[in-house]
């Protein structure tokens, strides 16, 4: 199904999984609207878009803001006419014990991980219902679908993603708004540097990784293919299984893979 012609408006576009999803939908003809705090990255981004030929509009904004989430949408309905697809990709990670995530940490990622989610969806959603079609697709991680150890908070905002999604999906079961959740594995992006940036301290050790670019097209298919969930690690696909099945193994599995934190200067 071709999806030319179509608009995309995408929450944490300035890097990573965002960013590589918006310059592959602009690659098919897809208009994007991108959406982050740094617009000096935003511009940059969308001044390559254009030079390839692509429509882009950078629109600086944080998604823990409703009215800031809204004018993203409203930019897509003013610069291209329409909205198509909103992508819900803006998050971040706290790596530590319980008593080692301060509660304004936790607070910050509830805001930005969920509470970012839900302002896109509200946002998007009554523009879909009045074209009855769209599709909210929400970016979360495979620690939504079973959570690992020193990742408590993370995980637990992820679960949250994934059960909202599967509240909407039953919502609009029959139609054409179709809603979506991406559960990657770790992805090669700004995720730990930020750690580093903003915390001071690294985290290193087993697992499987993937590419932003390879969540990236796979997102665009289901785009073009709308389905339920997207497990860009296919073996990954199995962990929420296995958990259900056998969970302490899946506990000691996942124990001994597990990643460990690394103090660094930032």
């Amino acid at each position: 199904m071709t999806i030319q012609g179509r608009v995309a408006a995408i929450t944490g576009a300035s890097s990573g999984i965002g960013l590589a999803a918006a310059e592959r939908l602009a690659g098919e003809g897809v208009a994007v609207v991108l959406g982050a705090r740094r617009g000096d990255r935003l511009e940059a981004a969308a001044a390559r878009i254009r030079a390839a030929g692509g429509r882009a509009e950078p629109v600086v904004m944080d998604v823990t803001v409703e009215e800031d989430v809204e004018r993203l949408v409203r930019r897509a309905l003013d610069a291209f006419g329409r909205l198509d697809v909103m992508i819900c990709n803006a998050g971040f990670g706290y790596y530590a014990t319980l008593e080692e995530t301060p509660p304004a940490v936790m607070r910050r990622m509830m805001d930005v991980n969920f509470m970012g989610t839900y302002y896109g969806a509200r946002a998007a959603l009554p523009v879909f219902r009045r074209a009855r079609r769209g599709h909210l697709l929400l970016v979360s991680s495979i620690v939504g679908r079973r959570g690992i150890m020193l990742m408590s908070g993370y995980s637990a905002t992820k679960a949250a993603q994934a059960a909202f999604a599967e509240s909407l999906r039953a919502e609009f079961a029959g139609s054409d708004i179709h809603v979506s959740t991406v559960f990657p594995v770790s992805t090669d992006t700004e995720f730990r540097t930020a750690m580093t940036r903003d915390y001071g301290y690294g985290v290193e050790g087993l697992g499987p990784k993937q590419s932003a670019e390879h969540v990236a097209n796979l997102i665009v298919d289901c785009i073009r293919r709308p389905r339920p969930e997207i497990y860009p690690h296919a073996l990954s696909r199995a962990l929420p299984i296995v958990n259900t099945v056998a969970p302490r193994a899946s506990d000691r599995f996942l124990r001994r893979y597990a990643r460990r934190r690394v103090e660094r200067n930032p």
